[in-house]
């Protein structure tokens, strides 16, 4: 027997691999390559949700339109209210309703019942709220302690006409679209959809429909990756399954440099299983870096195919997930032209012991939830292995420990990224 050291390889168990990249180096390298596809399309209100605007949204009026009561009350004027002791007001006939305003003057001593939303009366900058009022016939009593404008919404108070409202790359939510249409924009320019190609490598992978032979098993990352391009607002384009040979792989290739803008393959970048992709990506395109310093997801291949950006994600299904928040959904972002794709973190306070070695960032899956103080508190799922699937399915959140922790006890502040937030 020889006792000869054996040659070994960095693995994605060794703490420290000279030859990965960073986090923040491979982010950097991905973000010097991206600019926002071209293109751009007029849609209906209703159809931009989750769009980015291509163009600076500048508002035709002032919102309010009108200068209007906030409260249900009396409008009068301010030089007739009292400094100290009660004040007398002459109430005069009729109302100021919102959509039909009060048609007379509000003079010296007097005062007009007016509704919330309800445009102010001529004379009258004032509104006394009805439930610090008393009515006494045609006579209405009130102390002191209000002053000018109370109670009052100034006409462009939230928009003037012509403010910018939305800049160019602003994702559309909800909010947004209220915003808009209150005022009065039907349709909205927005950025052209990327086109993104995905398709998942390996002879043991088999699409649900077919049956299982020795060692197969159903191919989970498509759906994974479909589902979340689509969450995105992307043109996403399933090419199923390529096989490991030499000709399939390059036609896939070729096929999607043409018609996507970017495509993204699951398996076949690991060691000892790339020779084929290697090989296509040094005839097809290029490559800018082959594995980064996380757990999990140390291999990763960025590049290009053609003019189309090129992300070779691992295999294994947790990987997928989380090299795809981290390093493709912020890159798919700034291809839409989204302005701030950066994902949110939030501290949170450990409830159990999570350990880790140094050397490169890990991602935990984790439960974010709230103590009975409030405050925010998260706990791992458990098991962390990268083909433990069903631990994303219970996580909210990645717990995120960098390079130069060793983890932490209860009690310990961590950043967490929630997964709402990656959206």
């Amino acid at each position: 027997m020889s006792n000869q050291a054996i040659q070994t390889q960095a693995s994605c168990r060794d703490d420290y691999d000279p030859e990965s990249l960073s986090v923040a180096a491979a982010l950097q390298r991905i973000d010097n390559e991206i600019v926002p596809v071209p293109g751009r399309e007029q849609v209906a209100l209703r159809a931009a949700l989750g769009r980015i605007l291509a163009e600076t949204v500048y508002s035709p009026i002032d919102v309010p339109a009108h200068t209007n009561s906030a409260m249900d009350g009396y409008a009068l004027r301010s030089e007739d209210l009292p400094t100290e002791g009660v004040a007398r007001f002459c109430l005069l006939a009729g109302s100021s309703f919102a959509g039909r305003p009060f048609p007379g003057v509000v003079g010296p001593g007097e005062c007009v019942r007016i509704m919330t939303g309800a445009v102010m009366p001529e004379g009258a900058d004032t509104v006394v709220m009805q439930e610090h009022a008393e009515v006494q016939g045609q006579w209405l009593r009130i102390d002191g302690g209000y002053r000018l404008g109370e109670n009052v919404r100034a006409a462009g108070e939230d928009l003037r006409r012509g403010q910018a409202v939305l800049s160019s790359g602003t994702r559309l939510q909800p909010a947004a679209l209220g915003v808009l249409a209150s005022l009065g924009v039907a349709e909205v320019s927005v950025r052209r959809r990327p086109r993104v190609a995905f398709f998942s490598t390996g002879d043991e992978l088999r699409s649900i429909g077919e049956s299982l032979g020795p060692g197969d098993i159903y191919d989970s990352n498509r759906y994974t990756l479909y589902g979340m391009l689509q969450r995105l607002g992307l043109e996403a384009i399933d090419m199923g399954v390529v096989r490991d040979r030499r000709e399939e792989l390059q036609a896939a290739f070729r096929e999607a440099g043409e018609q996507a803008d970017a495509l993204i393959t699951s398996g076949g970048v690991s060691v000892g299983e790339a020779d084929f992709v290697k090989e296509t990506l040094g005839t097809l395109g290029r490559v800018s870096f082959w594995k980064i310093a996380m757990k999990p997801g140390r291999p990763l291949a960025f590049g290009r195919i053609g003019e189309s950006l090129f992300f070779g994600l691992p295999g294994n299904p947790v990987s997928v997930m989380v090299t795809f928040y981290q390093f493709v959904q912020p890159a798919l972002r700034r291809l839409m032209g989204e302005r701030d794709p950066t994902p949110v973190l939030v501290p949170a306070r450990l409830t159990e012991r999570l350990r880790k070695r140094r050397g490169r960032t890990e991602l935990q899956r984790g439960v974010l939830s709230r103590d009975e103080s409030g405050a925010l508190c998260v706990r791992s799922t458990g098991e962390q292995g990268s083909g433990i699937l069903s631990s994303v399915s219970r996580a909210n959140c990645f717990i995120v420990l960098p390079e130069e922790s060793t983890g932490g006890e209860p009690g310990a502040t961590v950043q967490v990224q929630p997964f709402d937030g990656l959206v």
